[in-house]
């Protein structure tokens, strides 16, 4: 363990403006990194358990959820990431009082939107679901599962948002161990709760909720403790309408961005069932488990991206700033190209892990192989979309985000299926993928003149 790492531990944001780039980026983004792909996996493994303990249908009904999950985490993601991004902001700018503010701000109105959202989508529950093309077959499993998952919401809001804030705060490891606690515990509890007590996807959901209890109580202890680099103040409860305003305005890309991606689900999973039937579905949640893997691997990189590049650029040190997102793309490529080999050459073998039903392996392995075509370059897009959320570039972000989504995506969804059918869902995503990488690339390459003209000043 490096010096760097050690002060870090012990919460000093500052040595973000002093130490190696690339020391710190394997040092931020490592734990960071840890944590995605423990929820990822925990999420793989949950679909197996699903999958072999439930049944093949029980995975399209839990794939009818997603959209429905997406847009809820958007509404997380508005206050959660604008406000871990406005905290390495303050820092870079030695502001650790204002720092310290945006805990009770994103406590607060995270627990308060997730009231709000859950009580009405439980009120509307079987409509939404119905609305989002769950059929007479899978909608008792999707049912089961949300029933249960919204009572949660709260807890999960909550949990994912001061997580956030821990890692940004010069706690990377402390963040990294709250997801392994939970992922930990979920584990243990779901193949418990559908194979012991045979709960169904009611116990699926319950182990869900129970696992981001224990990571909301680990990180509140965090923020109480007065030793921690910041920590809840006396009149935390109080809001400030500027903190505010500046937390939404950069938590509105990743906030679009879920929106979008939910919507986007919504029309994948409409397409499927049109062309394919219950198992389609079910094959797109076994190929959005295997996606989402890789792609957490390279957020959680863009995670330790984050407070380097915000920090730094808050302190006007363009050179460091952009030290860190050369790194950041080569080895965001490089995760995503090694996804990419993995599954065209092993899609059968990675597939049957979830399943032992054959069609449904069909299915999936062919989608799959369509699907992460342009793996590569979705990388770069992916790390250079949050390096402008990273400083705080919010229209630029915006637009990037929502580019590969609605402009070109959901286009794509609505044509190419018409003609090849459940090959046309699939290959709408690998299109979109090249479309925003060249979007993204000529974008970064007109704002890097910019910055290197401010660095020449």
């Amino acid at each position: 363990m490096t010096e760097t790492l050690r002060e870090n531990i012990t919460g000093n944001p500052h040595l973000l403006g002093e130490s190696d780039i690339k020391k710190l980026l394997i040092e931020y983004s490592l734990p960071a990194i840890v944590g995605m792909v423990i929820v990822s996996l925990y999420h793989i493994v949950d679909s197996i358990f699903i999958g072999h303990g439930i049944g093949a249908l029980a995975i399209s009904g839990m794939a009818i959820t997603f959209p429905v999950m997406n847009i809820l985490s958007a509404f997380s993601t508005l206050i959660g990431i604008g406000g871990a991004t406005l905290t390495s902001i303050r820092f870079g700018k030695k502001d650790e009082k204002g720092a310290s503010s945006i805990l009770g701000h994103v406590t607060l109105l995270n627990t308060v939107n997730a009231l709000l959202l859950a009580g009405i989508t439980y009120c509307f529950l079987d409509p939404i679901l119905r609305a989002f093309g769950a059929s007479d077959a899978l909608l008792p499993y999707a049912r089961d599962f949300m029933s249960v998952y919204l009572w949660g919401t709260p807890i999960i809001f909550v949990f994912i948002a001061l997580n956030n804030i821990m890692r940004v705060s010069g706690y990377p490891l402390k963040a990294m161990m709250s997801s392994f606690f939970s992922v930990g515990l979920n584990v243990i509890l779901a193949p418990l709760f559908i194979f012991v007590f045979e709960w169904g996807m009611k116990g699926t959901a319950l182990a869900t909720v129970l696992a981001q209890l224990l990571g909301l109580i680990w990180v509140l202890l965090h923020f109480l403790d007065k030793k921690s680099y910041i920590h809840f103040n006396k009149g935390f409860h109080r809001l400030s309408f500027k903190t505010t305003k500046s937390m939404l305005s950069i938590g509105i890309s990743p906030f679009l961005m879920n929106l979008c991606l939910g919507l986007v689900v919504f029309f994948i999973n409409v397409g499927l069932m049109k062309h394919g039937g219950d198992l389609a579905v079910g094959a797109y949640g076994i190929i959005n488990r295997i996606i989402t893997l890789f792609i957490m691997v390279v957020v959680g990189l863009t995670m330790g991206m984050q407070p380097i590049a915000g920090y730094n650029y808050g302190a006007k040190e363009i050179a460091r700033t952009f030290e860190v997102l050369k790194y950041a793309l080569l080895w965001g490529v490089s995760v995503m190209t090694f996804g990419f080999l993995v599954s065209e050459l092993f899609p059968h073998f990675i597939v049957k892990m979830f399943t032992t039903d054959r069609e449904l392996i069909n299915i999936s392995a062919r989608g799959l192989r369509i699907a992460i075509a342009m793996f590569p370059l979705a990388g770069a897009q992916i790390v250079i979309s949050n390096f402008f959320q990273s400083i705080g570039k919010v229209k630029i972000s915006i637009f990037l985000s929502l580019s590969r989504q609605l402009i070109f995506l959901l286009p794509l969804l609505l044509i190419l299926p018409d003609f090849l059918g459940v090959d046309g869902v699939f290959l709408s995503l690998s299109v979109a993928d090249f479309i925003a990488f060249v979007v993204a690339a000529l974008t970064f390459i007109y704002q890097l003149k910019r910055m290197k003209r401010m660095l020449e000043r």
